[in-house]
C-alpha cells in the first residue's frame, strides 16, 4: 500500500508542497487515482468511438475526439509525468493545483458530460462516468469538512432562540402569494 501511494505522491510533486485543509487521504489519493484510471478509460474509449467513421457516425467520431482529449487534459493535470513529452505539462499542472479543488470538479464535471451527450454510448458512459465521479469528489473535497455535532447543535439552538418555531427553512420565501382559485373558461356550446 505504502507503495502506490508513493506512486500517487510523485504523480504531481506540487501536491506536497500544499497546506493542510483537513481532507482525508484517503480522498486525495483515491480522487487521483480515479481521475488517472478515468482518464485512461477515456482514451482508450475515444479511439474506440472514433472507429465509428467507419459506419458514418459522425457525432460519435466528433465524441470520440473529444473524449481523447478530455482524457489527455485530466491525464496532464493527475499525472503529469505520463505526459512528460509535452512542453508545459508541469506549469499547467501546477496553476490548476493552486486553485481551489471544486473549480477541478467543476471542470471534470462539465468536460465528461460533453462526449456522452454526442454519442451515448457505454464506453462514453464508462469512461466519462470515471471523469464524471473524480469531479464529483472533488466538488466534495471543494465543500470541506463537516462541521462536529456540538457546532451543528449550537447553531440549530441559535436559529431556534431566534424565533423559529417552524421547520428550518420553512421561512425561505418570505412573499408567496396565496394559490388562487379561478371560474372555469367559458364553453359556447351553440
Amino acid at each position: 500500500m505504502d507503495k502506490v501511494i508513493g506512486l500517487l505522491s510523485k504523480a504531481n510533486p506540487n501536491q506536497a508542497n500544499q497546506p493542510d485543509d483537513g481532507t482525508p487521504w484517503y480522498f486525495k489519493y483515491g480522487s487521483r487515482a480515479l481521475g488517472i484510471i478515468g482518464a485512461f478509460f477515456c482514451i482508450l474509449f475515444g479511439l474506440w468511438n472514433c472507429l465509428s467513421i467507419l459506419l458514418g457516425d459522425i457525432s460519435c467520431l466528433v465524441s470520440g475526439i473529444l473524449q481523447v482529449c478530455v482524457g489527455f487534459a485530466v491525464m496532464g493535470v493527475e499525472a503529469p509525468f505520463c505526459c512528460m513529452f509535452i512542453d508545459h505539462v508541469q506549469t499547467i499542472s501546477k496553476k490548476v493545483d493552486e486553485k481551489p479543488t471544486w473549480v477541478r470538479g467543476a471542470l471534470y464535471c462539465i468536460l465528461a458530460i460533453i462526449p456522452v451527450v454526442l454519442c451515448p454510448g457505454l464506453g462514453s458512459l464508462f469512461a466519462c462516468g470515471l471523469v464524471f465521479g473524480c469531479g464529483v469528489i472533488y466538488g466534495m473535497m471543494g465543500l470541506g469538512k463537516k462541521a462536529s455535532r456540538e457546532e451543528m447543535a449550537a447553531a440549530a439552538a441559535a436559529q431556534q432562540q431566534h424565533g423559529s418555531k417552524t421547520a428550518p427553512g420553512v421561512n425561505l420565501v418570505n412573499n408567496a402569494q396565496p394559490i388562487a382559485h379561478s371560474n372555469p373558461p367559458y364553453v359556447n356550446t351553440v
